[in-house]
């Protein structure tokens, strides 16, 4: 079930259950997604030319967050990890077949790093945010092996008092970072190392967005941290461990061009400074782009049904330029489907270049 509903669906509960003493005001029928998609700044449609197979968890809002590990001696051998926020964590290759799946219990968003110092040598690291336990957030740390595509648990830090809910890592001249966001807004800018026999984490800083947030995304280039509220937009933060903590907002949910609720962040980084910013549009089941130099406003697109099913009420979101081989050739962009119609959720692969030319992009 998708944020917007939750919250209708909580505020309807409250009104049966008060009916009898107030009536229920405060409970508003939530807007048909056909009406929200009418009102909103138009998206131009791209297909998928692929998608994964579907979790193992039915019937539930399971699949959730994404991330990408490209093979950079045989692109289209990269891999996906995927989180079913009920059950763990699943591989796939490109052509969407599960690899490997690792019972993690409730992860819920997922990031990783290549080249990072793992019991002494370079390794991929995986991040997820663990909320196994609500009242304290975890990072439960893996290794990824691109040979066998199989997940190994490192261990888990502290990601402070709260539930876990997005994450996201960075990494600049200091050292290796993951930010871990908390439901309530709160931001927990977390110092990783790996290199001993269990990982350790230590909290350096903390930012605060006013409510429920989760998805997130950091530029290594500028050192910027973008993060989306949910019912407010999207903001970024200095990345720095040093930084100042002020967000600034760089778009509202206005019902536009970011329809509530705005879920999954991903970058496009292009040249020194440049490239965009993208945003799951939730409510109107769209993608919203924003240059990352200026944050100004690029354009919206849908993935809509094709050969293969689009995707609808999504949350997280990722995407990685660069060759994917001959179906990705100019990059890679997943969203989960949060409505796969008779089967269970999944994600979804889009091939960029499909994007560019649907948004008339400069190459």
């Amino acid at each position: 079930m998708t944020g917007s509903r939750k919250k209708y669906y909580t505020s309807m509960i409250s009104c049966f259950t008060f009916i009898t003493l107030a009536g229920c005001a405060s409970a508003e029928p939530e807007i048909p997604v056909a009406v929200r998609i009418a009102n909103a700044t138009p998206a131009a449609s791209v297909t998928a030319r692929g998608e994964t197979v579907p979790v193992g968890t039915s019937n539930a809002d399971a699949a959730d967050d994404p991330a990408i590990w490209r093979n950079a001696a045989d692109p289209a051998q990269s891999l996906i990890v995927g989180t079913d926020k009920k059950a763990g964590l699943y591989v796939y290759g490109l052509d969407g077949k599960t690899r490997d799946f690792l019972d993690a219990g409730r992860v819920n968003n997922v990031d990783l790093k290549d080249g990072v110092t793992i019991n002494g040598s370079a390794g991929i690291l995986v991040v997820a945010s663990d909320r196994n336990d609500l009242a304290q957030a975890k990072l439960a740390l893996f290794r990824l092996d691109p040979a066998t595509a199989k997940l190994t648990a490192l261990g888990k830090v502290d990601g402070g008092a709260g539930e876990a809910y997005g994450v996201c890592m960075g990494r600049d001249d200091a050292g290796l970072y993951a930010f871990i966001v908390l439901k309530d807004g709160t931001i927990n800018q977390i110092a990783l190392d790996a290199s001993g026999a269990a990982p350790t984490g230590r909290i350096v800083r903390s930012m605060k967005l006013g409510t429920q947030s989760e998805g997130c995304a950091v530029d290594d280039r500028t050192h910027r941290l973008y993060v989306a509220e949910e019912d407010v937009g999207l903001w970024r933060f200095d990345a720095r461990a040093i930084g100042a903590t002020t967000p600034i907002r760089i778009a509202a949910a206005d019902g536009k061009n970011i329809v509530a609720d705005a879920e999954g962040v991903a970058i496009a980084p292009m040249g020194e400074k440049d490239g965009y910013v993208v945003l799951s549009s939730q409510g109107d089941n769209a993608y919203v782009l924003y240059r990352l130099s200026d944050d100004s406003y690029v354009g919206r697109f849908r993935v809509v049904d094709g050969a293969i099913g689009g995707s609808e009420e999504t949350d997280g979101i990722e995407l990685m330029l660069g060759d994917f081989g001959p179906n990705y050739p100019g990059g890679l962009f997943i969203a989960q489907d949060g409505h796969n119609a008779a089967a269970a959720q999944n994600f979804k692969l889009v091939a960029w270049d499909d994007v560019v030319r649907a948004l008339g992009l400069p190459r």
